[in-house]
């Protein structure tokens, strides 16, 4: 009975510290939100209103905070945490409205959730085109869409819309992939067919040959939009992920059954502006070669000779010319940034044709 006392004792003791500290954060937080509120006004006088949003400050406050966090909680619970405090205080100004491709439930609404919070308004979609549309036409702030899966590479349709939008990067996220078989049936036998977006069944090709060998693979819009039709059709799966599984009631029958186990997907933001200096940023842009011979090598000179480094190329057909190609580069640093600026220029002269996606903060996981 002494030790249960002395139990009790302490744990009351710590519990009544917690307390006190709750209250503490709620006071700081409001504090922060009352900050914010003055911001705005601020912004609205010099007749700014409508950029609440600042990628590169939000990349800012999230790395020093990473960088100074003394433990024990993780470098990523204190980003998360914090990007839900931005988000609450920036719905108090204005929600943002963010487009997505949808249903609910989808890899790219849980990458509009880990980027915007979840006080953001999340707008699903039907296709790739009409996330572009939405910001396009004004009835969303900013788009997310997938650009690249480090297991089956490049969304095309993305990368063929950036060359004709007047929308700009200024934002991306990485999210880690976990592909799931979700199903009402209890028995893998008894499923006759799965449905799920064209890359989530190249992703778990081997472990569909090996589990559901000859079910038939139906691919879809989106992966959500896959668990919507599974839940409503018997046996039948679907492939998706953790949201779809709790949005749509979908039993996860089998886990993590992606081929490659370090899957991941890069998406990028898209809106009217892009972002200002945050310190560590990426510059992305479409280019062409005049159509002779070591016409690209010519082109990559400047960024070589200016010192800039290039972290990603990838060609494209050309809608416009058969058997013509167009050049997506991702380069470090900021179009306003001194060297970048100076090979930019040169490759202004180099180039057929040349388009500055946007500036952007590097993904702050």
């Amino acid at each position: 009975m002494s030790d249960q006392h002395e139990l009790q004792k302490a744990l009351a003791g710590v519990r009544t510290e917690i307390d006190g500290i709750d209250g503490e954060l709620l006071r700081l937080l409001n504090a922060r939100a009352r900050c914010a509120q003055k911001v705005g006004v601020i912004k609205a006088e010099h007749g700014e209103a409508g950029h609440i949003y600042r990628p590169e400050r939000e990349a800012q406050v999230l790395r020093r905070l990473q960088d100074t966090n003394p433990g024990p909680l993780s470098g990523e619970s204190v980003t998360f945490f914090f990007r839900e405090v931005m988000s609450a205080c920036l719905a108090l100004e204005e929600p943002l409205g963010i487009a997505f491709l949808g249903p609910l439930g989808s890899f790219t609404g849980s990458a509009a959730t880990k980027h915007f919070g979840h006080a953001a308004l999340l707008l699903p979609q039907a296709s790739i085109d009409d996330v572009f549309r939405e910001v396009e036409s004004g009835h969303a702030h900013y788009a997310v869409v997938p650009v690249e899966n480090s297991t089956e590479g490049a969304v095309g349709r993305s990368m063929d819309l950036l060359l004709s939008t007047q929308l700009k990067i200024c934002g991306e996220v990485v999210l880690r992939i976990h592909q799931n078989l979700l199903t009402r049936e209890k028995d893998l036998a008894a499923i006759t067919k799965v449905y799920s977006h064209a890359q989530s069944l190249a992703q778990c090709h081997e472990w569909l040959n090996r589990n559901l060998p000859g079910v038939p693979r139906v691919s879809v819009a989106s992966n959500s939009l896959a668990a919507q039709m599974a839940a409503a059709e018997p046996g039948v799966a679907a492939i998706a992920g953790e949201a779809a599984a709790e949005h749509y009631q979908l039993p996860k029958r089998v886990e993590n059954i992606e081929d490659e186990p370090n899957n991941t997907t890069r998406f990028l933001i898209l809106g009217k502006h892009d972002a200002g200096i945050s310190g560590r940023d990426k510059t992305s842009l479409i280019m062409s070669a005049p159509n002779r011979t070591g016409a690209l090598h010519e082109l990559l000179l400047p960024l070589s000779q200016a010192g800039v480094s290039m972290s990603r190329l990838e060609s494209r057909p050309a809608r416009n010319a058969l058997w013509e190609y167009v050049f997506y580069v991702d380069i470090e640093g900021h179009r306003e940034e001194p060297q970048v600026k100076a090979a930019l220029e040169k490759l202004q002269a180099y180039s057929a044709y040349l388009k500055i996606l946007g500036s952007y903060p590097v993904a702050v996981y």
